[in-house]
């Protein structure tokens, strides 16, 4: 028993650290479920494992492995996570009591409609992030000449997203929102996102980890159990001894 005993202490403290290496650390906080549930199953389907907890008002936040953390920003940036938080016009026009000049309202009309249709390209499936530059010229009645419009467009896109064959419909979904927009004067400008790092070599470390994190405290405590035993019998013998010199004494 004494031998098994010395045995199980490097395994008690292998499995100390083990636990310690299965400590969790928050990716990204403030999230809607929503956006939690999306960034798990990009982290998953890079082998990463990941949880959710709900914080209350705080809203929902996503946490990994210590050992998975810097990897697991990387695939989340990789994939344009987390997403951005688009104003729309009627938080852009909000009002606040405050009296706004023409030039203020049109920049503001300028914003607003640009995160608008950003926000509807980022729906767009694979596509990763999505930017709309406008320049809307300023109305003015007296001049002969009048300036055009024109849409400068950004995307970035997952590999192997057929993206060459949404440009026509993006143009058109720009130039149908925008008054006064020809379609010539609507550029797309596309890039591919980069790969999410290690997807393939460390597809089953995440799986790995997440096994190993819950079978760590069952073995903890069977390996536990021999050290203890010993105790408890020796604890039982003084009891009985004890027992038997009150009943002599008695």
């Amino acid at each position: 028993m004494k031998a098994f005993r010395r045995s199980a202490l490097p395994a008690l403290v292998g499995l100390s650290l083990l636990l310690a290496g299965c400590s969790r650390a928050d990716l990204y906080s403030k999230l809607s479920e929503g956006q939690a549930n999306d960034m798990i199953a990009v982290l998953q389907s890079a082998g990463i494992s990941a949880n959710k907890q709900d914080n209350g008002e705080a809203g929902w936040s996503v946490s990994t492995g210590q050992g998975d953390f810097a990897r697991a920003i990387a695939v989340l940036h990789a994939q344009g996570y987390p997403r951005e938080d688009f104003a729309s016009l009627g938080t852009v026009f909000k009002k606040e009591g405050f009296v706004s000049s023409p030039t203020e309202e049109r920049a503001r009309l300028n914003y607003g409609m640009s995160q608008e249709l950003a926000h509807t390209l980022s729906d767009i499936d694979g596509v990763v992030q999505a930017r709309v530059h406008l320049a809307l010229p300023q109305n003015e009645p007296l001049s002969d000449q009048k300036q055009p419009a024109s849409a400068s467009v950004f995307i970035k896109y997952r590999p192997g997203t057929n993206i060459d064959a949404q440009i026509g419909k993006i143009k058109a979904l720009i130039v149908n929102s925008v008054e006064g927009l020809s379609y010539d004067n609507v550029s797309v400008e596309t890039f591919a996102a980069e790969p999410p790092p290690g997807a393939t070599a460390n597809a089953s470390r995440g799986v790995v980890a997440a096994s190993l994190s819950y079978l760590a405290v069952p073995l903890l405590l069977l390996l536990a159990l021999p050290l203890g035993y010993p105790a408890l019998r020796r604890w039982q013998q003084r009891r009985r001894a004890l027992v038997r010199r009150e009943g002599g004494g008695a």
